[in-house]
């Protein structure tokens, strides 16, 4: 297994302690993320988790008329699926992946038999989870009360922060779609910033050329997710999990598969 196909890419798989990350890691399976890829519509059975490397998820909510508008993102922070180890076996809410890339999936009954041991992956779920529902909260606030502009700068510097690049393949369409917005307010905005010298747009790509201008452009919520995230889980406390694996070290071997059915990945097996 090459470096760039460690789980190790993942900051909550590379916080668990060995013990845990050792029973986990013989259920990874590597799968291949391609954008626009749906892997939950709202209401489905929850038959496996993921946890993001080199991609990036979108968690959408969408309405009877088929509007939809993005409530959070998951990258190589964290996990998507929450629900199976709150209390329920579906989600509400439509996963699209957002920005193409690699991702370790499990099967959703090996996650709830650690989750039930009541150790280092409960506390370390549930900070995460509370991490996302800050980001969840602050999303509603930001579509509600900031410029589309300011919108569309917090959603490329959540995106920057869990991508090895600065540069993003996304078209206006769906980024719209993300936003909740017409693609023309999209495409004003980005218009804006190009103008600025903030970022290159071109045709289904947008490179960041000033990440600290960036900054100062956005609005507060961006920083307030950013905090909150840190505070949860960069900056673990000692006495909770936290370890790296060494190159070394890394003695298990999961299972690869960059064929997997694109249309509906929850039911596959």
């Amino acid at each position: 297994m090459s470096t760039s196909d460690s789980p190790m890419q993942n900051l909550l798989l590379a916080a668990l302690p060995r013990a845990e990350f050792d029973r986990l890691s013989v259920h990874l399976e590597l799968v291949k993320m391609s954008l626009g890829e749906v892997l939950y519509e709202a209401g489905g059975l929850l038959k496996y988790v993921y946890f993001p490397t080199t991609s990036i998820i979108s968690m959408l909510y969408v309405l009877e008329n088929g509007a939809s508008a993005e409530i959070a993102i998951v990258g190589n922070e964290g996990i998507l699926g929450i629900s199976l180890f709150m209390g329920g076996e579906t989600t509400p809410s439509r996963a699209v992946v957002q920005s193409q890339g690699y991702s370790y999936r499990l099967k959703s009954e090996h996650l709830k038999d650690e989750f039930n041991r009541a150790g280092p992956v409960l506390r370390l779920l549930l900070r995460y989870t509370q991490a996302l529902i800050t980001q969840m909260t602050q999303t509603a606030v930001c579509n509600r009360h900031h410029s589309i502009e300011q919108q569309l700068c917090r959603w490329l510097l959540l995106s920057l922060d869990r991508l090895p690049s600065d540069n993003l393949k996304m078209t206006q369409e769906l980024i719209a779609n993300m936003l909740g917005v017409r693609r023309e307010g999209v495409t004003e905005a980005a218009g804006k910033l190009q103008k600025m010298g903030l970022i290159k747009y071109t045709r289904g790509n947008i490179e960041v050329i000033d990440r600290p201008r960036l900054e100062k452009t956005v609005c507060e919520c961006y920083a307030v997710v950013k905090a909150e995230f840190d505070r949860l889980l960069k900056n673990i406390p000692q006495g909770d999990p936290k370890h790296i694996l060494g190159a070394s070290d890394r003695r298990s071997n999961p299972k690869r598969s960059d064929k997997v059915d694109t249309n509906n990945r929850q039911n596959d097996n």
